[in-house]
C-alpha cells in the first residue's frame, strides 16, 4: 500500500510539474558582418579604414537580445524592449523587418503552429503557417554553454527570401569581368524589369544550421523559429548570424502569459513574403532601379 500512494504521489507531482513548468532563456545575437560584406564583393571605392567603420555600424545594429519564454507546450519570442534613440525608432523595425525577423514569435510545438505579429512599412501583419519541419542530424559531440551540457546537431534548411542577410553576389568573378559583364547586360536589359534584388545579387537558397541543445531541460523549444529537438536549443549558428543563450531561468515564482499575438492582417508565411518582394521591388524602381525612373546606365542601382 505504501508503495502504490508513492507512486500515486510521484505521478501527480510528474503531472503538476508539466502543467507549471516555465521557463525563460535570454539570448545574445551576433552577426558576422565581415562575411556579410564578402558575400556582397566589396567595393573598390571604399578603404579598409571606411569598411571598418562600416563594419563596426553593422555590428552594432545586428547586436540584439531576445528573450524566449516557454512552456512544455509553446513559446513566445521577442526582442528584449530597450529604450530607442529619437528617431531611430522607425528605423530600427524596418531593419528588423529586412532581417527577417521583429514582432513577438509564438510557437505551440503540440499543434506544431506558429504565429508571428509584424509591422512593415507602417502596416501591421499576423502571419499564422504551421511550425518548419526540421530534418535534424544529431550527434555525440557535446559541449558546456554556461553550466549546461549541450549535443551538437544540424540541418540543412531553406533560407528566409525577405531576410537580405540570404543574399550575395552571384558568382566569385573578379571585378573586371564584372564591369564588363555589367555593361552587356546594361544594354540588353535597359528596358527589362528585374526581380526583388539587383540581378547580379542572388539568394543563398540553403544554409546548414548547427544547433546545440540541452537534453537537461526536456523541452522541444529554441530561439527565433528553431525547435524540434530532444531538450531546449541554447545555441544556433547559421554561418552568418548565431545566437547564444546567455541565461535561463526556470520555475520562477513570476509567471509569463504565454499565448499568440492576434493584431493584424491575417496571412500565410508565403503570402507576406510575396508582400514584402514587392514592396522592395517597387523601392527599387522608385530609387533607381536598371531600367526604370533613375536607372539606365548613368543612373543609381538599387534594390
Amino acid at each position: 500500500m505504501k508503495k502504490l500512494i508513492l507512486l500515486a504521489s510521484f505521478f501527480l507531482s510528474a503531472t503538476f510539474y508539466a502543467q507549471e513548468f516555465q521557463g525563460t532563456a535570454v539570448y545574445e545575437s551576433k552577426t558576422s558582418t565581415a562575411e556579410m560584406m564578402k558575400n556582397f564583393g566589396g567595393n573598390r571605392e571604399i578603404t579598409p579604414e571606411m569598411q571598418k567603420n562600416i563594419e563596426e555600424r553593422m555590428k552594432k545594429m545586428f547586436e540584439k537580445t531576445f528573450i524566449l519564454n516557454f512552456n512544455k507546450s509553446a513559446s513566445i519570442y521577442k526582442e528584449e524592449e530597450k529604450l530607442d534613440a529619437p528617431g531611430n525608432n522607425n528605423g530600427g523595425r524596418m531593419m528588423m523587418s529586412m532581417m527577417g525577423g521583429g514582432g513577438t514569435q509564438y510557437k505551440n510545438v503540440k499543434e506544431k503552429l506558429y504565429t508571428v505579429d509584424k509591422e512593415f512599412f507602417s502596416k501591421e501583419f499576423l502571419i499564422k503557417d504551421s511550425l518548419p519541419m526540421y530534418q535534424w542530424q544529431m550527434g555525440s559531440e557535446t559541449k558546456k554553454i554556461g553550466e549546461y551540457t549541450c549535443f551538437k546537431a544540424t540541418a540543412v534548411v531553406a533560407t528566409d527570401p525577405t531576410d537580405f542577410r540570404n543574399f550575395r553576389m552571384r558568382g566569385s568573378r573578379n571585378n573586371e569581368n564584372k564591369e564588363k559583364e555589367q555593361k552587356a547586360k546594361d544594354s540588353v536589359n535597359a528596358t527589362k524589369k528585374t526581380n526583388f534584388m539587383n540581378d547580379d545579387i542572388e539568394q543563398i537558397k540553403e544554409k546548414t544550421i548547427t544547433a546545440w541543445y540541452c537534453p537537461e531541460i526536456p523541452i522541444n523549444q529554441g530561439p527565433d523559429k528553431y525547435w524540434g529537438l530532444p531538450g531546449l536549443i541554447l545555441e544556433v549558428n547559421d554561418g552568418t548570424t548565431v545566437l547564444l543563450c546567455s541565461k535561463i531561468v526556470l520555475n520562477s515564482k513570476e509567471k509569463v502569459e504565454i499565448k499568440a499575438p492576434t493584431k493584424g492582417k491575417e496571412v500565410t508565411q508565403k503570402e507576406y513574403d510575396e508582400i514584402v518582394k514587392k514592396k522592395m521591388e517597387e523601392m527599387r524602381e522608385m530609387y533607381g532601379g536598371r531600367g526604370q525612373r533613375g536607372g539606365g546606365p548613368g543612373g543609381r542601382r538599387g534594390f
